[in-house]
């Protein structure tokens, strides 16, 4: 009987412990202990299940915990409203709603918005817009071209980055990325010739731009001429360029002026603060060669207050630029670190951050240099009638269209035929 008083043993050992029915084989037969009597019972067991784990263990599914928090905050499946008596009322959204709000949480992924009915795409848009989509660093940049390919200048069609030389910096490639813009406003930014987006104004996908503005941008002849090299040679480019303004740029010159000859459709010209030696040559020829005519008074074309953006993606660029201003505040391990400085009496360092604002500079009355064509209506000026000698300046044309053509022949084989506009476009 050892194996019996093993058996009570254990029961006596471990009695605080639910350890179930009990086992013991005898004679090749299996027989149960029953723990209260002590006794044996010749009964076969029934088979109890297996149980990998006990009652109190429990599995909790995590997939994406920051999506999940994201979701239960917006409730997205959710409309609530509260009734008249002040009782909360929710009422379940509409399908195309959910879809909408799904599809905008991963715009990035979508392959393709070509033959997408626009009335949806717009919607599409504002709901990824909404959720700041845009402005995310990688994924915002694929989203936003999926956008510009399908619809162009409905999602932006001017764009205004007036004095917004850090929103450029920044968002450089999502600037690029728009397609059929009409009007492209890049005054006081400070580019210089060799930014990268002013290297893609020549690219077909701005071929679009009618309206550009220039002004105070550091540019020269040599950006000049790296700006019209397609159109002179190729014609390609910005070959549909109706208003230019150039104005406040000194290192422009006589020469860099002659590269604008083959604007041949410009309506509206203002080089007022360049660096011109001969100012009455330069009026001269912008009249005989492409017909523009110097004007007394400032035209309203270059007034800067019809430039504007607009499009799907207007709260987009505010959005970029609310970015650029917050992250230019000063942060707060800053302000204790010049607390302490001053506990010490230490001299510390200026750490607040500088407001870089571009001065605009002031076009004197007497420098002004815009110009327009008589014959178009979209240039508007305040009064035509101010402008002196205007009968006398069509009688010179009129005598000057021999010159002109030969003029006009002789160096457009001249500019097609130079080396170093080849060796310009072959960086295109």
């Amino acid at each position: 009987q050892s194996w019996s008083r093993g058996m009570s043993y254990c029961l006596h050992s471990e009695s605080h412990l639910d350890t179930g029915p009990i086992y013991v084989r005898e004679n090749g037969k299996l027989h149960v202990v029953n723990q209260g009597a002590g006794g044996i019972q010749n009964v076969t067991p029934k088979a109890r299940p297996f149980s990998l784990f006990s009652r109190t263990f429990s599995v909790e599914l995590c997939m994406n915990r920051e999506d999940d928090r994201a979701r239960r905050q917006r409730t997205d499946h959710f409309i609530f409203t509260y009734t008249k008596e002040g009782n909360l009322r929710y009422s379940a959204k509409s399908l195309f709603s959910l879809v909408l709000g799904y599809i905008s949480d991963n715009v990035d992924h979508i392959d393709s918005l070509i033959g997408f009915p626009e009335q949806i795409a717009e919607k599409l848009f504002s709901a990824a817009e909404a959720r700041q989509k845009f402005t995310e660093p990688v994924t915002g940049l694929r989203a936003l071209q999926k956008f510009t390919e399908a619809y162009g200048s409905l999602v932006l069609c001017s764009l205004c980055l007036r004095n917004r030389y850090l929103v450029i910096s920044e968002k450089l490639e999502e600037i690029k990325s728009f397609r059929e813009l009409t009007c492209l406003d890049l005054s006081y930014c400070k580019l210089g010739d060799e930014h990268e987006l002013l290297e893609h104004l020549t690219k077909e996908a701005l071929s679009s731009v009618k309206r550009l503005l220039l002004k105070d941008n550091s540019l020269s002849d040599a950006g000049l001429r790296r700006m019209t090299a397609p159109v002179r040679v190729l014609k390609k480019g910005l070959d549909n360029l109706l208003v230019l303004d150039l104005s406040c740029n000194p290192k422009i010159t006589d020469v860099g002026i002659g590269y604008l000859l083959s604007f041949k459709k410009l309506n509206c010209l203002d080089i007022s603060g360049t660096g011109l030696k001969d100012v009455d040559a330069v009026i001269k020829r912008l009249q005989m060669q492409i017909g523009l005519v110097h004007s007394k008074v400032p035209l309203k074309e270059f007034d800067h207050s019809n430039c504007k953006t607009e499009g799907w993606a207007e709260q987009t660029v505010l959005q970029w630029e609310q970015a650029v201003l917050e992250a230019m505040k000063p942060q707060d391990n800053l302000r204790s670190r010049v607390t302490a400085l001053h506990f010490y009496g230490k001299t510390h360092r200026i750490e607040e951050v500088v407001k870089c604002t571009l001065v605009e500079p002031e076009t004197k009355a007497s420098g002004n240099l815009q110009f327009y064509k008589e014959n178009v209506e979209n240039c508007h000026l305040p009064l035509k009638k101010e402008v002196a000698g205007s009968h006398e300046l069509k009688n010179n044309k009129k005598r000057a269209l021999a010159e002109q053509e030969r003029e006009r022949t002789s160096k457009q084989k001249h500019l097609c035929l130079t080396v170093e506009d080849w060796d310009l476009l072959n960086t295109y």
